[in-house]
């Protein structure tokens, strides 16, 4: 099955930002991003950790969202893939990408796209 996966890894968010330190915030964002970029959510699950840091994930009819917050590094972790079974969705994948990543305001970043799948040779 061909797709896009992105992958990030942000660095210096600022720890006052509830989608940074708070599960029920992130999931808000994770979810309006996905469906505000015309993706299918089906199913979500998100974990609050003590004192600090979050880890989610968002279920995808297209393929998922996986999230996970250290505040107190000032870290994130966030894979983003989606499925281009009847349609590439890589723009939509790329759009939900962007959201998290303007919300979460990273000082430095790392990113890689990997193309998934294809027609077997």
């Amino acid at each position: 099955m061909e797709g896009i996966h992105l992958l990030g890894e942000w660095y210096g968010c600022p720890a006052d930002t509830p989608e940074f330190t708070q599960a029920a915030p992130l999931r808000d964002l994770c979810v309006a991003a996905a469906r505000d970029a015309g993706l299918t959510v089906v199913g979500e699950s998100f974990y609050q950790f003590e004192p600090q840091g979050v880890t989610g994930t968002v279920l995808l009819a297209e393929s998922h969202i996986a999230i996970h917050t250290w505040p107190e590094s000032g870290f994130v972790t966030v894979d983003v893939y989606v499925c281009n079974y009847t349609t590439d969705n890589t723009a939509k994948a790329e759009a939900v990408f962007h959201k998290l990543e303007a919300a979460l305001r990273p000082a430095r970043t790392h990113f890689q796209a990997i193309r998934r799948g294809g027609k077997d040779a």
